[in-house]
């Protein structure tokens, strides 16, 4: 309960701080909904009348900024930097300011975001259910957390190299690409649909929105949430081997 109430804090904290930049966070905004849209265009040419496709699209772009993760401009500059030495001085876990920022990063995503999703849903005339809406809830807390656990490994790499940055943004264009926003996977043929929903993209992006969408059988959808699951335990125990090793070699030098 103490770090629960760590972590609220520290968003509370990051949330007003980024409330004195919200005009560049409008930019990053309008740069995550730009994929998701893009896509809803060119699918629904392709699949001319589909409602799934469109019901998809519109869950995409909501996901896209409730999982958003921005680990190479937090964790990796503050290793890079050497200030990460800082939050290791205080009595609390370290992991816990950059998990502040994430979740406040996502509110002002969301909060800027949401007049675009209710515009796109009008114009694409989306009509979404609440069963498979309700259904896709923890697929997107599940999904959330595979993301920020995702690139905050990736980040850790700064401990060793200069480059952990461009591996952060290298993560998040192959979450795109395999993640379904290229490409829903459940219009790929069966043996490449099948192949991406083996692979940990998925489940951190077009899970969520194939579940809201309806376009997974109940068979479908406890498969993917025990591969969601699978993949979360797996990321996880990365993570912690990284961390460890990474502070084995971490210097901070200052003046």
């Amino acid at each position: 309960m103490r770090t629960l109430h760590l972590v609220a804090l520290a968003a509370w904290r990051e949330s007003l701080e980024q409330w004195s930049w919200r005009s560049f966070m409008v930019t990053l905004m309008l740069n995550q909904v730009a994929g998701p849209i893009i896509g809803l265009l060119v699918w629904t040419a392709v699949e001319a009348g589909s409602a799934e496709i469109r019901a998809y699209f519109l869950v995409l772009l909501a996901v896209q900024l409730l999982t958003v993760s921005y680990e190479d401009h937090t964790l990796c500059a503050s290793i890079f930097g050497g200030t990460i030495s800082n939050r290791m001085l205080l009595p609390q876990p370290v992991i816990v300011g950059f998990i502040g920022s994430n979740l406040a990063l996502r509110f002002w995503h969301s909060m800027f975001g949401i007049p675009v999703v209710v515009v796109v849903g009008a114009l694409a005339d989306v009509n979404l259910h609440p069963g498979p809406v309700a259904a896709a809830v923890p697929a997107v807390l599940l999904a959330g957390t595979l993301r920020f656990i995702f690139t905050s490994t990736l980040a850790m790499t700064s401990f060793w190299t200069e480059r952990g940055a461009a591996l952060v943004s290298l993560g998040n264009t192959v979450i795109v690409l395999l993640g379904g926003i290229a490409a829903p996977l459940f219009l790929l043929p069966t043996g490449l649909g099948a192949v991406g929903r083996l692979l940990p993209f998925w489940p951190m992006l077009g899970m969520p929105a194939e579940i809201a969408a309806g376009a997974l059988t109940p068979a479908d959808l406890a498969l993917a949430y025990a591969a969601q699951l699978v993949w979360l335990i797996l990321a996880g125990a990365v993570a912690v081997v990284v961390w460890r090793r990474g502070l084995r070699v971490f210097t901070a030098v200052g003046g």
